[in-house]
């Protein structure tokens, strides 16, 4: 029997408003941000350690695109499930001592969908198990059955209550079988609908709810192109449009010049244009600016409705009382712990409640006050994200692995950004989180060239099976 003082101890444990282990690693990603950085809108190491992904998996895709983040012989790697389980798990059980529990992991690598679907929910159950919140990143260009057939076990039972899935399409694609060579973003619409529809019909058919992210790479070829494509997408069920200028980075063989004619300030203007609205991004900022520009919000009938607007010191005043009250991440775990750790968080710093209060108000007036339609309202975020060149991301991570001064402005600028990076890959065997643009424009081409050998396209002829071996960078 347990003793009524080890009962309250555990619960206390368990309802805390941030778990020790989750303190710990939020206060070491503070304290390896950059100065220019810390701000009070800052989430890094305050509400969150940052998103995560994998890496040396499954390089191979069956698309040609322009860009291609991944390194010349991506496509000489064999697909192979026990390889991808195995380096997963050990990928995430790193991120999670290093990282602490809860936070957003992407599966990626070439395209998932090549994974067998057994395998593919195999390495997202590895995922959770090491409390990452998993997410699947893919073109999209696969039917239902394969979505049902990981989504449900061998006796037709939902294996989750929930995916994530992250889906690039856009006209830098090449090999979708509905569109082999788009020209125009709109010939892909219908594929939009398509996938989205898919994910709807899991939910319809299964109760497995989503979230759908769509994700967009940006030239000037297709800029101008962004608005539309977020106004016909808008209704479909995307929850995050995500877009990513071209960078210099992957298989030069796929490189094409201008990409750098484009601004943040460009891109950001089109999606503000195909959004309806001013789109503010400086009240919560996920690391760097230079890299990330994040706007939360929602669609309320033909209105977007931003969460914060960072003109307004009422809604900044209650961005701060909500940090204050709410130190850590407090999505995690299931809904009665969070209740209860909500509850002590509003019991513990009362001024949180109206100032939460107030905020809502304001956030329905802006979205058309009582009578809008706000049961139809779709959360939805918008993000561009910029990756580095990989000459500028190879002089800065130089600098910082031998730690070397610095003083030329663009490698400063590139060593900031790296050490501000939302966004990384886990590496046991060097016990590093390494930055995403360090990952595909340093060390890509390196594990890629060790994986050619692990995980030939033919297997060996006597049949052994080396692909639980370990990949490490070069």
């Amino acid at each position: 029997m347990i003793r009524p003082t080890a009962l309250l101890t555990r619960l206390d444990e368990a309802t805390r408003l941030v778990p020790p282990d989750a303190a710990e690693a939020l206060a070491r990603r503070w304290g390896e941000l950059p100065p220019a950085v810390r701000t009070p809108a800052q989430l890094l190491g305050r509400r969150t350690t940052g998103c995560e992904g994998t890496h040396g998996v499954f390089p191979r895709c069956n698309f040609g695109c322009r860009p291609c983040y991944h390194s010349s012989d991506a496509n000489r790697v064999r697909v192979d499930g026990p390889h991808t389980i195995a380096t997963v798990d050990d990928q995430m059980a790193f991120a999670r001592t290093a990282r602490g529990p809860g936070a957003y992991a992407q599966l990626i690598g070439g395209e998932v969908s090549l994974l067998d679907p057994d395998d593919h929910a195999a390495a997202l159950l590895a995922m959770r198990r090491h409390g990452r919140v998993p997410m699947s990143f893919t073109h999209g260009d696969f039917d239902h059955d394969y979505l049902e057939a990981l989504a449900l076990d061998a006796s037709g039972q939902p294996r989750f209550t929930s995916l994530a899935f992250a889906v690039h399409i856009d006209t830098t694609m090449q090999g979708r079988r509905s569109a082999p060579h788009p020209t125009a973003e709109h010939e892909l619409h219908g594929e939009r609908a398509r996938v989205a529809a898919m994910f709807d019909r899991l939910r319809r058919d299964h109760g497995i709810t989503t979230y759908l992210a769509h994700n967009m790479t940006v030239t000037p070829a297709n800029l101008d192109e962004v608005p539309d494509v977020i106004s016909h997408s808008r209704g479909l069920g995307y929850r995050m449009f995500s877009f990513q200028p071209a960078a210099y980075v992957g298989n030069e063989a796929r490189w094409a010049p201008g990409y750098r004619e484009l601004t943040d300030d460009d891109v950001w203007a089109r999606i503000e244009a195909g959004a309806g609205t001013r789109l503010p991004y400086r009240g919560l900022q996920f690391g760097d600016l230079r890299c990330n520009r994040v706007s939360w919000g929602a669609w309320v009938g033909p209105r977007y409705v931003p969460v914060i607007d960072d003109t307004d010191p009422r809604d900044l005043r209650a961005r701060d009382r909500f940090f204050t009250a709410f130190p850590g991440p407090i999505g995690y775990g299931p809904l009665p712990q969070r209740a209860v750790r909500i509850a002590r968080a509003v019991a513990t710093h009362p001024p949180v409640a109206p100032a939460v209060a107030g905020w809502a108000a304001r956030f329905v007036r802006r979205g058309g006050g009582v009578r809008a339609p706000w049961r139809r309202a779709r959360p939805t975020t918008f993000v561009l994200h910029r990756f580095m060149d990989a000459a500028a991301t190879a002089a800065a991570w130089d600098h910082l692995e031998h730690g070397t001064p610095v003083d030329e402005p663009a490698v400063v600028e590139a060593v900031e950004r790296l050490q501000a990076c939302a966004y990384s890959m886990p590496h046991p065997e060097t016990g590093q989180m390494v930055p995403a643009c360090v990952q595909h424009g340093v060390l890509d081409p390196g594990e890629t060239a060790q994986l050619v050998e692990l995980l030939p396209l033919r297997r060996p002829r006597d049949g052994n099976r080396l692909s639980t071996d370990r990949v490490s960078p070069q």
